[in-house]
């Protein structure tokens, strides 16, 4: 059985090397949910590169690296983000979206800490979150 979490993170051209980096560190080392062991959950590939398609006429003008990872401890995959020497941390921005989640959080570093700047509430399990239809 799988628990994926969906991962992006856009960083600006000087930090490509640490996100390559931090997506090594995804495959080889990140903790698993539970405890039941280091490494294998997954890594993030750049998905904005020429040879991917956007919508549009034009190529995106952003570096987006983006993965799904499996059994991840979310938040040491969180931590390990924040503490990774940024060239530009101003610049760097991860989204991560959990199983059964349906919104991204987005986390970004600033004054020098990692920040959550999307909203934790209302969340899915909150009844407020789905709203009424009306007709």
């Amino acid at each position: 059985m799988s628990w994926v979490a969906n991962v992006m993170v856009s960083v600006s051209p000087e930090d490509r090397r640490t996100v390559e980096a931090f997506s090594g560190w995804l495959d080889e080392e990140c903790p698993r949910l539970g405890g039941t062991g280091r490494g294998g959950c997954g890594n993030v590939r750049l998905i904005t590169d020429a040879d991917n398609r956007w919508g549009g006429y034009k190529n995106p003008e952003c570096d987006v690296y983006a993965g799904a990872l499996n059994h991840a401890d979310l938040a040491a995959v969180v931590a390990h983000f924040g503490s990774l020497a940024w060239r530009n941390p101003n610049a760097v921005q991860l989204f991560v979206m959990d199983q059964e989640e349906l919104f991204f959080r987005v986390w970004m570093i600033r004054d020098g800490a990692l920040r959550q700047y999307a909203p934790s509430s209302p969340d899915e399990e909150d009844d407020e979150f789905w709203g009424t239809a009306e007709s």
